[in-house]
């Protein structure tokens, strides 16, 4: 199990960084404060000895924190970090102040570790001056390899393409956004998208050839995808699917576990696209069903029997069904609910295995979203609405 990462950790070794440390540590909740021997008087009583030299500390330490704070020079910081640093997957965001807290400049994971985010936070709470290098950032352009992430998007593939994405945005080669589901503000929807940044709603407005890279946004399985596509795409899934489920009582995890990412893959969707677990109020206490959105961070959404016999849209009745619940269905009407949704996206699928003596009905709906209008910079316009 991964243990929660803190944080921030700040530290200082010199009487004026220590005051601008101290400063800092108080507008920051949850931070651990580190001041070396000479100015630890100079913290509060829950500050913490800097040991030195500081190279083993931070090795051992390195991962325990989202974001270091340096108020030392970055030219020793870096030597001290450069034995503990791995990839830009795991590596913490590091900052690095200057003694009189002139600039605050992001000196490692400016993106995936949301260095640059710190780094103006805590800019702004020093009144000083952030320093961020990053070109997408310098330029006020698409950061692929986050795109979306704070609205619960991941990538389906974190090594493949996401480099070559990344130059082709910068250096404003031909780039096209097709995004077939999912939250339409991953950009400001204000704003113009980024010069030679095109937006489609489908594949077929797209010839992968046109462009140097493809960002698609969907919840089908990478598999799924035409292979001229795939390979010119980095692809991003949003949490957009919910999962309808009815199941007997005393289903065990490995078969519902089975049972979903059987039907998940029958149909080519994501399993990292799936957000919310649907079902009766009766499943509630389930173990088997608790278990199964534990492992995969699934929110698990229950209605009574009234709501659920209430939906329209229910493709496939059971008098069974209603006869042993009050409903005449569990997994279609629940996935409608959750979703917020009129239609399915996969009607009721039954499942089970031979022997096992328990039954599943598992259902898809995508949650729908508003549209964004498909624009290029300035005025031209691409693809369709919908």
């Amino acid at each position: 199990m991964t243990t929660a990462r803190k944080p921030f950790a700040i530290y200082a070794l010199t009487k004026h960084g220590a005051a601008k440390a101290v400063s800092l540590a108080e507008a920051l909740p949850g931070c651990e404060l580190f001041l070396s021997h000479k100015v630890i008087h100079l913290g509060p009583p829950t500050t913490k000895l800097l040991p030195l030299p500081m190279g083993e500390f931070l090795k051992d330490q390195f991962t325990a924190y989202d974001c270091h704070i340096f108020i030392i020079s970055v030219g020793a910081v870096v030597r001290m970090i450069a034995p503990a640093l791995v990839s830009k997957k795991v590596d913490p965001a590091v900052l690095c102040v200057d003694d009189d807290a002139r600039f605050v400049i992001c000196t490692l994971s400016g993106h995936v570790g949301r260095g640059n985010m710190f780094t103006h936070r805590v800019a702004e709470i020093l009144g000083s001056t952030p320093v961020v290098t990053t070109a997408s950032d310098v330029r006020g352009t698409l950061t692929v390899d986050i795109l979306g992430r704070d609205l619960g998007w991941t990538l389906a593939d974190a090594d493949f393409n996401v480099t070559k994405g990344c130059a082709a945005v910068v250096n404003e080669e031909p780039v096209a956004v097709i995004q077939e589901c999912g939250e339409p503000h991953w950009w400001p929807l204000e704003q113009n998208l980024p010069p030679a940044v095109e937006y489609h709603r489908s594949l077929d407005d797209v010839d992968p050839r046109r462009y140097g890279i493809l960002l698609l946004v969907t919840d089908r399985k990478p598999e799924v995808i035409s292979g001229d596509y795939r390979a010119q795409a980095v692809i991003y899934h949003p949490k957009t699917l919910v999962l309808g489920i009815g199941c007997d009582r005393g289903t065990p995890l490995e078969l519902l576990e089975r049972g979903v990412l059987g039907f998940l893959d029958e149909y080519g969707l994501a399993v990292a696209s799936v957000g919310k677990v649907a079902t009766i109020d009766l499943k509630a206490d389930e173990p088997g069903l608790l278990e199964l959105c534990h492992k995969y961070g699934w929110v698990l959404t229950t209605y009574t029997a009234q709501e659920l016999d209430q939906v329209p849209g229910i493709i496939n009745p059971s008098e069974m069904v209603k006869k042993h619940t009050g409903s005449r269905g569990v997994a279609e009407p629940a996935a409608l609910l959750a979703a917020n949704a009129n239609e399915l996206t996969i009607t009721k699928q039954k499942y089970t295995e031979e022997g096992v003596g328990r039954f599943m009905t598992f259902a898809a709906a995508r949650i729908p979203y508003a549209s964004r209008a498909p624009q290029l910079q300035g005025s031209e316009i691409h693809g369709r609405s919908y």
